[in-house]
């Protein structure tokens, strides 16, 4: 039987390195001994009779940080959590109602520090059957999927900048219909692309 994923099994044996919000603005200066707080998100892949997609949240917009941007379901690494996949699947479970046991782990991608002062760990996974995704209020306005094809094509992706803290920020972006996907998410696949990629 073929494996729909095997080619993102092999992508995680490729080298890469670690991502930052500040990748595409190399002026930047960052404090040294500067402490990053451990978090996780699920990069999580559903495989429906040959079709692979993204599964992926547009964050509520009362939040404090980050609201109304497109996001994968995921948080920072609580001290009852053993390790960053058991924060992954936890904050998966508890923002779009997906349960473990529908989840197979294929891997860690490399980290990624956000400008919010996070070192998120991206956790690779296949979604190995369906499930009722309901957004968690508090956290999640919507959870949709966007075709695995699109965000892992590198052509798609292109450069954006704004004014940020006063100064001009470059960062990545990849819209997929009304979803403007950028920033650490946009990054994240970006990197992914790139190891799954010629």
């Amino acid at each position: 039987m073929t494996d729909p994923v095997a080619f993102l099994r092999e992508s995680l044996a490729r080298p890469a390195l670690p991502s930052s919000d500040y990748d595409l603005n190399p002026g930047t200066v960052l404090p040294a001994g500067r402490v990053l707080r451990p978090a996780a998100v699920l990069v999580g892949v559903t495989v429906h009779q040959g079709d692979l997609r993204v599964v992926l949240t547009k964050r509520a917009s009362h939040l404090r940080h980050h609201p109304g941007q497109i996001a994968f379901p995921g948080g920072r690494q609580d001290a009852g959590d053993p390790d960053l996949v058991a924060t992954a699947l936890r904050e998966a479970r508890e923002e779009i109602n997906l349960p473990a046991a529908a989840v197979e782990v294929l891997g860690p991608l490399p980290p990624h520090e956000t400008v919010t002062g996070y070192q998120v760990t991206p956790i690779l996974a296949a979604i190995t059957r369906d499930f009722d995704p309901r957004p968690d209020p508090g956290e999640v306005a919507e959870v949709f999927s966007a075709p695995l094809a699109h965000v892992l094509d590198a052509a798609r992706f292109r450069v954006e900048r704004r004014i940020w803290r006063g100064t001009w920020r470059n960062y990545y972006v990849v819209p997929w219909g009304p979803y403007y996907i950028w920033g650490a998410t946009a990054r994240i696949l970006r990197g992914l692309a790139d190891r799954v990629g010629p």
